[in-house]
């Protein structure tokens, strides 16, 4: 019998879109067969900064079981699912920074061979969503890993209109996490458990 495919979903979230899509994956990668591990990755933001805004202190309180993600994660996954908000059409501080942690690791050529795809939320329509997930790919481009985008190959990938991976307009927090971004997140886990199972089976 063959090991099942390891995934790690390893995400950045402030008032928890992010989160809410995270959990999503990793419950679709459970259900594909894989063993899952949820990861968080460090706060950077000052205790202040965080209690400014009631929505990030209270995600912030609520997720402080949710283990950190560490470099020995990477390592053990066959199939790593990274998810950020955009920053200014870009990846997370949060998210990049543990990025810039793996270095040890593809040194050893041990970020490479495996499957990667990202995930995204933005508050508005149009504001960097695909721009983040390119930048996170270039990243994985580095790695030598092997990026397994959802692209359109399931019709209901049509509705969320995102071939680079799942995304979700927010509105600040007025739009929660809804069915269409649900299945969009349950067709990216299972093309990613797809495609570990396969390489692995080809190793």
């Amino acid at each position: 019998m063959t090991t099942p495919v390891k995934l790690a979903v390893v995400y950045y979230s402030s008032t928890g879109t992010i989160a809410e899509i995270a959990k999503e994956l990793r419950d679709a990668g459970v259900k594909a067969g894989a063993e899952v591990r949820l990861l968080k990755v460090a706060e950077l933001a000052p205790q202040a900064a965080i209690d400014s805004n009631p929505a990030w202190a209270a995600h912030h309180a609520a997720t402080a079981q949710i283990p950190e993600a560490t470099p020995d994660d990477i390592e053990w996954a066959d199939a790593v699912l990274f998810g950020t908000p955009t920053r200014f059409g870009n990846v997370s501080a949060q998210l990049k920074q543990f990025i810039d942690t793996l270095g040890g690791l593809w040194a050893q050529g041990k970020l490479a061979d495996k499957v990667y795809s990202g995930f995204v939320s933005s508050a508005t329509a149009h504001a960097g969503q695909e721009s983040t997930l390119l930048a996170l790919y270039n990243s994985i481009h580095h790695f030598g890993g092997i990026t397994v985008s959802p692209g359109f190959t399931d019709p209901a990938k049509f509705n969320d209109g995102n071939p680079y991976g799942t995304s979700h307009v927010d509105a600040q927090g007025a739009n929660p996490v809804d069915d269409t971004t649900r299945t969009a997140a349950r067709i990216q886990a299972e093309r990613a458990v797809r495609m570990a199972t396969a390489l692995k089976a080809a190793a």
